[in-house]
């Protein structure tokens, strides 16, 4: 009954801090607050004296008392100030707001714990917003010997209030209070409303002394057993208040894998309900038109990973269950080789297929590959993108809804109600962290049974991360290149080296190659000294005055971005100036330089994408980071992996522990429907991998959900199912 509690009648809290709690943290009851865990533990043991501290140190914690106060300034400026000493020095604390109720909360020559980050300011070190509290009995006689006296004979900790009793030892007779305190995240408009994290710690361990019941268990038993877990009850009082470091790692270890566990439940689930219900088409033919291809028409020997995704989508097409299949491959890879030939199948099936890509240019860029491919083929491969009009729209409207069109190759146009097509067989979505869920289902609910679908990317996706987004589809990897494909050399180079950059560029230009420049930003920023790209085309176009230049940015208009590509594509124009809109969707063979300014403004995975810009035709490429010299460690950690390695996965995996999984390219759209508030995908591989063999273990025994060992876990799914979205409806 408690956790249901709602949250404003909690002791302490009331409308207005409940409202905010509601709207910063969604936390509406009990049972929401106590899952709002701590991000970090501070060590509250150790006191320093001010004496020892200076402006470079980390968090500080102090015992003194306020001497006096100060107002400072008019306005926005106005700021109180303390002066607080422990006898042996004086610093400042600094407030900018709430400065009215420090003055009636806090008072002088009352002795108070103080913690905080000391910076040095003017000369002297202040802290700004401390923590601060009363400092106890106990906390005062286990520093006595640190104190010292005032100038004026004041003793300092001389308060009337508390006396402190020592043993025959000399120690306090008091339990100390716990080493690890926690700390919560807590945002500005919490600071500015007093809602620090101190507050919601306090708030904590009021509503933790009112559970007088143990709370209940969430895990089956023969988990509990297996992995040696602490129980729930014991795992949520350790993660807030740890008795000790060995009860912290085992609560920690105990509620990532919940958090993982349910999780994966929830998508194996949804992946055996969905394919129970939903039967595909079944293709038993390889078909004529394949092997007329592999044996007439194929352009190069396949390498082994494409033979063996191949095999991967035509044993899901054979087996009468609609294909989910997500196929990974690196950039240049052969993925759409791979695609084709899977189409081929479904089209000697007497089915037809479908690619939708998200853009008109990687629209157009499949139907000229494909056409290239299938030669003199009788399969017929069209374009419906929004820019298909007239008698040549209804033409292709027509011939597909009658079935005279095998391959239809198109962008969101495809999903418009009034395109019909004979017999859907499959559909193959290329970046499909491009399009909404939605927007994949309008596409294959165009046909009674549902179509084999096969999502393709070309960004490498961690295990971890794969296990996660994608958990309900198989996994196919293309995890090696072409044979004959030239690696391509990747060259770190500062800006102030732009005179040996341009000379290196010239000579691709003088041997007929082409030439990307990427900036991260459209204009100049003033928050952000960063090169732009209105300047950078200026400079470029003096540069290269021989050269035709074209400009490519989000804020153009998609028939003026599909232009200049176009231009570009076509040789017309032999640079590009582009922002990072040109990341996905240009295949320009005859380009061979990448240049990438301001490089350390990149991920590891939006580098490795747009380097895979290059590279595309039979000449050496290069892929040039322009940095500024002056770089963080991480930042020149992030660029040596670039200029290292060339393998996206090792990249991909790199990525997901520099910058964890939130930030990565893609993931929000790609369907990360949930947030995981202690789990950490790219720390926790090894708990994750368990959780999803425990998860797979009871949906393959229980689906039915009728076995009492199980019960615990399909109440507790149900209950999280009511607050949260379909975390299933990823495919």
């Amino acid at each position: 009954m408690l956790l249901t509690q709602d949250i404003k009648y909690i002791q302490g809290v009331g409308p207005n801090r409940a409202d905010i709690l509601n709207k910063e943290l969604d936390i509406y009851n009990v049972g929401d607050l106590i899952a709002y865990y701590p991000y970090k533990y501070v060590d509250r043991t150790k006191f320093y004296r001010i004496s020892e501290i200076n402006g470079n140190m980390p968090y500080v914690q102090l015992i003194g008392q306020i001497l006096s106060y100060d107002q400072i300034g008019e306005g926005r400026t106005k700021r109180l100030v303390a002066h607080f000493s422990d006898g042996t020095g004086v610093i400042d604390l600094v407030w900018f707001r709430a400065t009215k109720y420090i003055i009636q909360s806090l008072s002088p020559r009352t002795n108070y714990v103080v913690f905080g980050k000391p910076q040095l300011f003017k000369g002297r070190i202040n802290v700004a917003h401390p923590e601060m509290e009363k400092a106890d009995a106990d906390i005062l006689g286990e520093n006595m010997s640190n104190v010292q006296y005032l100038n004026y004979q004041q003793q300092l900790f001389d308060d009337d209030e508390q006396t402190v009793t020592y043993s025959a030892n000399n120690t306090p007779t008091k339990h100390l209070p716990p080493s690890f305190r926690p700390a919560y995240n807590t945002s500005e408009k919490m600071k500015k409303r007093g809602m620090t994290s101190n507050v919601i710690a306090k708030l904590m361990e009021k509503v933790f002394s009112m559970m007088t019941e143990p709370l209940p268990e969430t895990l089956p038993n023969f988990i509990l057993k297996r992995y040696n877990f602490i129980s729930y009850d014991e795992a949520m009082r350790n993660i807030h208040f740890p008795k000790s470091p060995e009860l912290l790692r085992k609560a920690q270890a105990r509620l990532k894998f919940e958090e993982l566990f349910y999780v994966q439940m929830n998508i194996l689930k949804y992946t055996k309900e969905r394919s129970r219900k939903i039967h595909g088409i079944e293709m038993p033919l390889v078909g004529k038109e394949f092997n007329e291809f592999y044996y007439n028409h194929l352009p190069f020997q396949l390498t082994n990973a494409q033979k063996r995704v191949i095999k991967e989508v035509r044993n899901d097409m054979k087996s009468g269950k609609q294909m989910n299949r997500l196929l990974q491959g690196d950039v240049g890879s052969g993925k759409t080789l791979v695609a084709l030939m899977c189409m081929l199948i479904a089209v000697g099936n007497h089915h037809q297929a479908c690619i939708m890509a998200p853009t008109e240019i990687l629209a157009e860029q499949h139907l000229q590959t494909i056409r290239h491919f299938l030669g003199d083929m009788n399969v017929r491969a069209e374009l419906l993108t929004g820019s298909v009009k007239g008698k040549k729209r209804t033409t292709i409207l027509n011939d597909l809804a009658s079935g005279d069109i095998n391959i239809l190759i198109g962008t969101h146009a495809v999903i418009e109600d009034n395109v019909v097509f004979s017999k859907l067989g499959m559909v193959v979505i290329d970046e499909q962290h491009r399009f909404g869920v939605a927007q994949r289902a309008r596409l294959w609910m165009k046909n009674d049974v549902a179509p084999h679908v096969l999502v393709m990317t070309a960004t490498p996706i961690p295990r971890t991360l794969a296990m996660t987004l994608y958990g309900d589809l198989d996994v196919s990897v293309i995890d090696e290149l072409p044979p004959g494909r030239k690696p391509i050399q990747t060259i770190h180079q500062f800006d102030s080296h732009r005179n040996s950059l341009y000379k290196r560029i010239q000579k691709e230009i003088d041997l007929g190659r082409q030439i990307y420049f990427v900036y991260p930003l459209i204009k100049e920023s003033e928050k952000i000294d960063l090169k732009n790209l209105e300047e950078g085309y200026d400079n470029i176009c003096k540069a290269f005055p021989e050269c035709k230049v074209s400009k490519v940015h989000g804020k153009l208009k998609p028939a003026e971005k599909d232009a200049e590509m176009q231009l570009f594509a076509s040789g017309e124009t032999q640079i590009m100036v582009a922002t990072t809109v040109i990341e996905v969707g240009v295949n320009v063979p005859n380009a061979s330089v990448m240049v990438i300014e301001n490089a350390e403004r990149f991920g590891l995975s939006q580098l490795h994408q747009l380097r895979g810009r290059v590279g595309r035709g039979a000449d050496q490429s290069y892929c040039i980071l322009v940095t500024k010299y002056q770089l963080a460690a991480e930042t020149k950690k992030r660029i040596q992996i670039m200029v290292d390695s060339s393998d996206g996965f090792e990249i991909a995996e790199q990525d997901l522990k520099l910058r964890g999984p939130g930030d990565l390219e893609g993931t929000q759209q790609s369907g990360m429907a949930f947030d995981l508030k202690i789990a950490n995908l790219a720390k926790d591989g090894i708990i994750l991998q368990m959780a999803r063999e425990a998860a797979q273990e009871i949906v393959d025994n229980d689906i039915n959900q009728t076995n009492p060992n199980y019960a615990i876990v399909w109440k507790h799914l149900k209950d999280i199912r009511k607050s949260q979205i379909n975390w299933g409806a990823i495919s």
